[in-house]
């Protein structure tokens, strides 16, 4: 095992190997002699030609440690929106908030999410969340926007209940669109829709 090359080691490893710094040391001047011609070299020598190639910058440890999700808002009905835009201009956030208030619910239930802060994380990540529902409105640079869900059907993937839609720009902009999220709230959310 010693003797493998890490093309072989790569090849059943899948997940990146960190070097501490105190083994620096010791594997830079075992390689600072294998690339010698047997020359067997003092402490001293080994550690002057390790000088001398400059310092070797070692991420710490905590640059690995992936940072959870922050959701803006309380969450506290595991309703989570994902959105295209990185700010939502005042008529947009109040078009949502007429929404959510429409279908039984409160700003202070759901979690909101920008295309620009999930783009970073993994779908282990946005899992982690534990969403119940996910409203995904307009294209989001993240593994989510990988379902083959059609815009406004609602799928249910394990526990979660998704409604993928266009970015609320465009559906505060056009009625037609404004509509049709209603239509797909209305059945998210069993709503009744007043048709007999």
């Amino acid at each position: 095992m010693e003797n493998e090359s890490l093309a072989t080691l790569q090849s059943f490893l899948d997940e990146p190997l960190f070097l501490l710094p105190e083994d620096r040391l010791t594997l830079e001047a075992e390689l600072f002699r294998t690339n010698s011609i047997s020359h067997v070299f003092s402490e001293e020598t080994q550690l002057t030609s390790i000088e001398a190639t400059g310092p070797v910058s070692v991420p710490s440890p905590t640059d690995f440690i992936p940072v959870p999700l922050i959701v803006q808002g309380n969450f506290t009905k595991g309703i989570l929106i994902l959105h295209e835009e990185a700010q939502l201009n005042p008529e947009v956030m109040d078009m949502l908030v007429k929404m959510l208030n429409a279908c039984g619910h409160s700003m202070n239930e759901v979690g909101m999410l920008s295309s620009e802060k999930l783009q970073t994380s993994s779908m282990e990540d946005f899992q982690a969340l534990n969403a119940h529902v996910v409203l995904k409105f307009g294209r989001i640079k993240h593994p989510v926007n990988h379902f083959p869900f059609a815009s406004y059907d609602i799928h249910t993937e394990e526990e979660t209940e998704y409604l993928f839609a266009d970015s609320l720009t465009s559906i505060s902009e056009d009625k037609l669109l404004k509509r049709k999220l209603w239509t797909a709230l209305q059945l998210l959310f069993n709503l009744s829709t007043g048709t007999k």
